[in-house]
Parts: structure tokens; C-alpha cells; sequence
């Protein structure tokens, strides 16, 4: 009998140990640190993606490699203001009304944006370390958005005196940094250097755990200036240039061309008469192959680091660009080039090397980190966690992903198909099994009024009215309506 009690006793001792051992390592599994890497202004134009045959990413690549990649990922505004917003509060442009570029204190005026709270807050609001350098919000961010922010770091610079190849017009609506050309010297001189560094040596200390460890990088953002030794990666008589369609605007509504019209920045008549088209497709590398190294380095920090095993990699751009595609030299549109989105996520102990073309936002990687950090929701994200895809990119998901350029104008995109709907109720389609660079607009045909029809169904019920501290001030159509709402 006491054989028997003591037998008893010892099947619950090694229940209860092996609870607790349950317990520890669901905790252990998900307490993870994370890594934020945010590029500023990068297209689909890295390795991994297959779409430029010329360029080199291979760190990038090699992250891929360990992560999945999605490779329908699009931001929810094109450009820097509105996209950051959106992705760090967890909220869509058309809930907050920032559409375009904002300050931050505009930013921390905003009604809807006081009711919730900024990504790497609520991670501090849950145990985290929050740590941060260069560009994660539009500006420098609150001042309390990290518990040690190391600054800009330098911003967009440095420049030279004088600009090497483009100045606007005078008179025209709106500016741009948009240039390009072999300056400084050397990295060291670079933002982006520094913001590496700051990253690395944050790997090489002894870090409170768990950690948020956000870098944000300007490269390849215009300028387009990085030191020459970067340009030797891509010589001009090697450079492949974008598909171009000669009549690729003949069929699109006057709204679009309204819409999409940026009179400040390089225009295609301009970039051919001055035999700038290669030149600037090669900038546009360098600075992509440069920022790629800087990547590198904190990636091998990463690894030499304690904290490979427990510590999640996001990878993304706040939106995409145009070098030449649509006529055009700029973000800034509701096309594909303009939207589509490099986003790599790589999980410990998940399945590695996978991609998905289902389509993602940027507004989903805050409820995503939450979920797999095993934080509580934040009720106010309009975002959906990643995390099915990322253990099945093959498993069902029938959203569509949205991005809105002013108010009431949006692109909704879907495995297959690219539909915008501006504020007057035109339209644009694209079928991209059949045409990805977008040159046939489908819209006018009747055969496609169900799918648009069906589409309509995910526009933005109400969209807010501007936030009167956000500004787009590039054409007359914006300057009209920004006024108008």
C-alpha cells in the first residue's frame, strides 16, 4: 500500500514537473526578442523577387532564404507619411484621414491615432526593450516611441553644393531630392552606416531581454547618392531598363492622369532627351546594393549574437517605386510598382525558404509580431495577424490588400488582379497572370463587371475626412482636393 501511495506520488510529481516544463516552453517560445528593419523607398527590385536580372542583394537574399517572403505585399499609402502612420498604429489611412505627409506633432494631434498606441510602445507597455535608429517613423517620432532612439542619424544626406544631374523646373507644383550620382566618398559618411552600427553594437552588448531592436534605413531614397565603389557594381553598358509600352496612359481615365500627375519630378520627355534613363536606373541600384550591405551587417551581428534562436526578423519597405514604368520617376500612385512591397518575416523554429503570393500589408505585421510574440491584441488593429500564411502560404485567404492616394481613391489587390476605384467612381483593372506590367486597362469591358462589382465590396465603407495637418501639395488636382475633403 505505501509502495503503491508512494508510486502515486511520483506519477503526480513527474505530471506537475512536466506541466511546469509544458509551460516554460510555451513561455520560452513566445518570448521573443524582435528585429525591425525598415527601408525607405525600395521596390520589388531585389534577388530573391526575380524581377530585375541585374541586381545584387544577396544579404536580403540570404534572409529570404530563412524566412518566408511575400511576394504580394503592398503598402497602404505610396508614400513615406501616410504608410509608416498606418503601419505602426495598426491603422488604415481611411480611419485616421492621414493620407499624405505629416509632422509629428500633427501626427500626435490626430483624435483616431490618441486612441491607440504605436507599435513598439505597446511592446513596451508588455515587458520590451525598445531600442531604435534612423527612419521608423515619417520624422524622428514621438519622443518617448523608444526607451533609447539613437536620432536620424543624418537623414537623407549628405549632400553635395550643388546637384549632379536633376533640378525642377522653376514654377512647377511641389519639390524633390530626386538626384543621383557618385557622393561621398566613402560609407562611414552615410546615414545608413551609422544606423548599422548602432544596430550591431546593440547585438554585441548584453541586452535586456525581450528586446525591440528597430533600424531604419534611407537608401535607396532619393538621392540617389552612395560612393562610387558601389556604381562599379553595375556598369552602364550592363544596365537592364524597365519594360516601357510607348502608350501605356491611352487608355486611362482623365482622373488618373490627374491623380498621378507630379510635375516636380524627372518627367520621361526630360530623362530622354538628357540620356538620363540608364544613369538613373543604375543609381537606383547602387543605392539598393549599398543599403544591402548594411542589412548584411546586422544580420551577422544577429548571428554571432546569443540571440539568433529567440529573436524574429521583419523585413519590409514602406512602398515601392518607378523608374520609368507608367511614364514615371516616382512613388507616389496607385500602381503596382508604386505599391508592391518587399516583407520577409523569418520565425525560430518555423518552415524556411517559403513564399507566399498571397496577398499582405504593412498593416499586418503589428497584429502579426503580437500574435507571435504571444502579446495580447490590440483591439484597434485593422490588420490580420500573418501568422496562418506564415505556417501554410498556401492556406486560404481570400482578402484583398488596400492602398488609398487621397481620400476615396483606392487600389485593392488580390492574388490575381489589381482594381482601382477613384472618388468620381472610375475605375482601373489589371489581370496580372496575363499582363504584370499593368499596360491593358480591363475596366471597359462588361466581362469583367461582376469581378469589379465584387471588388467594390472591400473599399472603405466611410473613409475619414483629411487630417487637416497632412499635406500633399504635388498637383493641382490634390490642391483641390484636399480642399474638397
Amino acid at each position: 500500500m505505501i509502495q503503491s501511495r508512494r508510486l502515486i506520488l511520483l506519477l503526480g510529481l513527474s505530471v506537475l514537473m512536466a506541466c511546469q516544463a509544458s509551460s516554460s516552453a510555451e513561455e520560452e517560445e513566445t518570448s521573443f526578442n524582435v528585429l525591425f528593419l525598415a527601408i525607405d523607398d525600395l521596390n520589388d527590385w531585389i534577388g530573391c523577387m526575380g524581377t530585375h536580372p541585374d541586381v545584387r542583394t544577396p544579404n536580403l537574399d540570404r534572409l529570404a532564404q530563412r524566412s518566408v517572403l511575400f511576394t504580394n505585399a503592398h503598402c497602404q499609402a505610396p508614400i513615406c507619411g501616410p504608410s509608416r502612420s498606418s503601419l505602426l498604429s495598426g491603422l488604415y489611412p481611411s480611419t485616421t484621414g492621414i493620407y499624405a505627409q505629416i509632422r509629428t506633432p500633427g501626427l500626435m494631434r490626430n483624435e483616431t491615432i490618441q486612441k491607440t498606441t504605436f507599435l513598439p510602445k505597446y511592446f513596451e507597455a508588455n515587458g520590451y526593450h525598445t531600442m531604435g535608429a534612423g527612419k521608423i517613423f515619417h520624422d524622428a517620432g514621438p519622443e518617448d516611441a523608444f526607451q533609447e532612439y539613437a536620432g536620424r542619424l543624418g537623414g537623407f544626406g549628405p549632400k553635395p553644393k550643388e546637384r549632379f544631374k536633376y533640378t525642377p523646373p522653376p514654377g512647377v507644383i511641389g519639390n524633390t531630392q530626386t538626384d543621383w550620382g557618385a557622393f561621398p566618398e566613402s560609407d562611414d559618411k552615410m546615414p545608413d552606416y551609422k544606423i548599422a552600427e548602432f544596430a550591431v553594437q546593440k547585438l554585441k552588448s548584453n541586452l535586456k531581454e525581450p528586446f525591440f531592436l528597430a533600424a531604419g534605413f534611407y537608401r535607396p531614397h532619393v538621392p540617389w547618392y552612395v560612393p562610387d565603389k558601389w556604381f562599379e557594381n553595375y556598369p552602364l553598358d550592363r544596365i537592364t531598363e524597365p519594360e516601357i509600352d510607348p502608350n501605356d496612359l491611352d487608355d486611362l481615365p482623365e482622373i488618373s492622369r490627374q491623380v498621378h500627375e507630379i510635375p516636380a519630378m524627372p518627367q520621361r520627355d526630360w530623362m530622354i532627351a538628357n540620356n538620363e534613363t540608364t544613369n538613373a536606373v543604375q543609381a537606383y541600384l547602387a543605392s539598393i546594393t549599398f543599403v544591402d550591405a548594411q542589412v548584411g551587417k546586422v544580420l551577422n551581428a544577429l548571428e554571432k549574437s546569443p540571440y539568433l534562436e529567440n529573436t524574429i526578423v521583419v523585413l519590409f519597405s514602406d512602398h515601392g517605386y518607378h523608374l520609368g514604368e507608367k511614364h514615371r520617376w516616382a512613388k507616389h500612385s496607385l500602381w503596382e510598382e508604386a505599391t508592391k512591397v518587399p516583407l520577409m518575416i523569418y520565425v525560430p523554429g518555423m518552415k524556411r525558404g517559403n513564399k507566399c503570393s498571397k496577398p499582405a500589408g504593412l498593416i499586418d505585421i503589428y497584429p502579426t509580431l503580437l500574435d507571435l510574440c504571444g502579446l495580447p491584441p490590440n483591439a484597434m488593429n485593422e490588420g490580420k495577424s500573418l501568422r496562418t500564411l506564415l505556417e501554410n502560404p498556401k492556406a486560404q485567404w481570400n482578402r484583398p490588400i488596400s492602398t488609398v492616394y487621397g481620400r476615396n481613391n483606392v487600389a485593392l489587390r488580390t492574388e490575381t488582379h489589381r482594381y482601382i476605384h477613384y472618388e468620381n467612381g472610375e475605375e482601373e483593372l489589371y489581370d496580372h497572370q496575363k499582363d504584370p506590367n499593368e499596360w491593358k486597362n480591363l475596366a471597359g469591358s462588361e466581362q469583367y463587371r461582376n469581378l469589379m462589382d465584387e471588388l467594390k465590396n472591400y473599399l472603405p465603407s466611410e473613409a475619414a475626412l483629411w487630417d487637416t495637418t497632412s499635406n500633399l501639395g504635388v498637383n493641382t488636382y490634390f490642391i483641390d482636393h484636399i480642399e474638397r475633403n
